[in-house]
This record gives structure tokens, C-alpha cells and sequence, in this order.
């Protein structure tokens, strides 16, 4: 039922825009790859490397256009991955590097990098926060772990580290944030305790309003096929707004956030989408794709019933 979406993950969120100009990708015959138009006008000419598998004429996906791999006999740079370049054929940035590929968008930014500091992008390349540190977490419910003077260290398994520096937590805007005392209004990271980042307007409460009310029944179905027995405190989902309508992207998301308050949709397919109105809503599917929560809620019932049936002895149950 939850399905690994790493190949989708590192590649910029799906587009959801009209009208734009059909661009297609081309391989030279020396197997570098550009872009140009449908009419045939190049706009990128062939000079990158691409390491994901890529058709020759395959479709431009997304506000953004995205190479996965370096241009020719150029020098590698420290921690990016690729090059991003805006629908015109204008350099945008360089995505951080992580997991053998480009960085994943989590809450709708993504991590870049600029003369070796790390910074956050949206999904139209627009700069959210600026590249100033040596590292920065992905966003995870609202905030980032940072450090500066800090460096990348092999492990005995051949995974790299962050080891030493100074470390701090920002916000969404880029600001630094200092731990406070615990209380309702907290979030626990790294067992530290910062004031809760989410606030919503009266639209925005009503639309989260309706995962509350479908909270118990989404819970149980991600929490169906978990290996070990939770309380109903700990199958409890959380739901917050991380994304709102912008230019290209007419949407609200929605993600979906476990009793830890650790992002669900990060790897499997509990991310929604709802309409400028507040009137339609979506799921994402395994393969990034909009379909009507209805048929999603549908899908996932039919799948958790299958695996308790073939799991009896599996202990977190469906309810009758």
C-alpha cells in the first residue's frame, strides 16, 4: 500500500499550470542532452551528462526544467547535483546533492547550493531562503536543522556525516529559533521544544477540518501494515498546510504527519492537494498523479483490507 517514491522524489514536483509551451528534451548524437521547443527551437542547447533513464523527445515536466547530471567536462562542485533552468532556457540553480541524486522537495522547497553554502528554492525556483550555511536539514513540520563550520566525514559503511560545527534551527523564513519551555503549543525536534510554526486563516482551518474528520479512518489505514502494536494516541495523524496557492500552483497541500510529528508523505502516498476554493480535493498517488480523494480513500480501504486478510496476526486492526 506504501509504496518507495525515491525515483519521484528527486525530481521536481509535477506541474499543474496551463497553457505552457510544449518543450521536449534532445540527446545530440553524442548523448548530451538539451531542450527546445516542439517546433524545433533549441532553448538549452546539448551539454549535460544525464544519468536517469531519458527518452530522446521526452516531454518537459513541471514550472522548472531539470538536467540530472553534470555538463561536460566540467569541474565537480561540492554537494549540488544536476542544474535547474527556468522554462525560457535562464539558470535558476544547483541542487543540493543527496541520496545518489538531486535533493526531494519537502514541505514545497527544496535544498540548493551557491559557492558551497546551502539554501531552499520553491518549486518555481524562486530563492525562499538564502544559500548561507554549510548545511541545512530538509524541512521537517516547519523547521531545519542548520550548522555552520561543520564538514561531510566517510563512515565504516562508506555513508558520509555531518561532523562538527555549530548547529542552530530556523523557521520557514530563514530565522534562527531558540528552544523554549515545553507546553501545548510546542513542537518536540531532536528533544528540544520550539513554538509551533503552523498558524491558519478561517479558510484554512475549514479545510483541515475535513481531515479531521476523516483523521481516525486515515490513521488506521497508514498505520494497517505497521509492524508493531501503537496506542490511539500514536495512530493518531496529523495534518498541517505547507504549500498555498501561487503562481503555477493553484492548491492548497496538505501533509500528512505521524504521532511524532515526522512527515508521512515524505515516502508514501499520504499528501493532498486542495483547490484555490477549498471545494476539491486530491490525493497524490505513487506516481505523483491527482486523483479524487473519493477513489484514493477507496483504493487504500481496498488495499489495507487485502493485507489483513493475508496478515491476521497483524497488530494494529481496522475498525468494523
Amino acid at each position: 500500500m506504501k509504496k518507495l517514491l525515491l525515483a519521484i522524489l528527486l525530481m521536481p514536483i509535477l506541474s499543474f499550470s496551463q497553457d505552457k509551451e510544449i518543450l521536449k528534451y534532445f540527446k545530440s548524437k553524442d548523448s548530451l542532452v538539451g531542450v527546445k521547443t516542439q517546433d524545433g527551437k533549441i532553448v538549452i542547447p546539448a551539454q549535460f551528462k544525464i544519468f536517469s533513464y531519458l527518452k530522446d523527445g521526452e516531454l518537459v515536466k513541471g514550472e522548472t526544467i531539470y538536467f540530472d547530471g553534470p555538463k561536460r567536462d566540467e569541474k565537480q562542485e561540492k554537494n549540488a547535483w544536476g542544474y535547474v533552468y527556468d522554462r525560457k532556457g535562464n539558470f535558476l540553480y544547483r541542487p543540493f546533492f543527496y541520496d545518489n541524486g538531486a535533493d526531494y522537495f519537502s514541505e514545497g522547497v527544496r535544498r540548493f547550493v551557491k559557492n558551497g553554502k546551502v539554501g531552499f528554492v520553491d518549486r518555481n525556483g524562486t530563492v525562499i531562503i538564502k544559500p548561507e550555511h554549510d548545511f541545512v536539514s530538509s524541512f521537517n513540520y516547519g523547521y531545519a536543522a542548520f550548522c555552520d563550520g561543520c564538514d561531510w566525514e566517510k563512515t565504516e559503511d562508506e555513508h558520509k556525516a555531518i561532523v562538527g560545527g555549530t548547529w542552530g534551527m530556523m523557521n520557514f523564513k530563514g530565522e534562527i529559533i531558540k528552544p523554549v519551555s515545553k507546553s501545548e503549543n510546542t513542537v518536540e525536534v531532536d528533544g528540544k521544544y520550539y513554538p509551533n510554526p503552523f498558524r491558519y486563516n478561517e479558510k484554512e482551518k475549514t479545510i483541515l477540518q475535513f481531515f479531521e474528520k476523516q483523521n481516525k479512518k486515515i490513521s488506521e489505514l497508514y498505520y494497517v501494515n505497521h509492524y508493531t502494536e501503537l496506542s490511539e494516541n500514536e495512530k493518531k495523524l496529523f495534518f498541517e498546510i505547507v504549500e498555498r496557492p501561487k503562481e503555477n500552483f493553484p492548491f492548497y497541500q496538505v501533509n500528512t504527519y505521524d504521532y511524532r510529528k515526522v512527515e508521512t508523505g515524505l515516502m508514501y502516498d499520504f499528501k493532498f492537494l486542495i483547490s484555490e476554493n477549498g471545494k476539491t480535493i486530491f490525493a497524490l498517488d505513487d506516481d505523483n498523479e491527482k486523483i479524487s480523494f473519493e477513489k484514493w480513500l477507496e483504493n487504500e480501504k481496498k488495499e489495507a483490507a487485502q493485507f489483513q486478510k493475508e496478515h491476521p496476526d497483524h497488530p494494529n486492526k481496522l475498525s468494523k
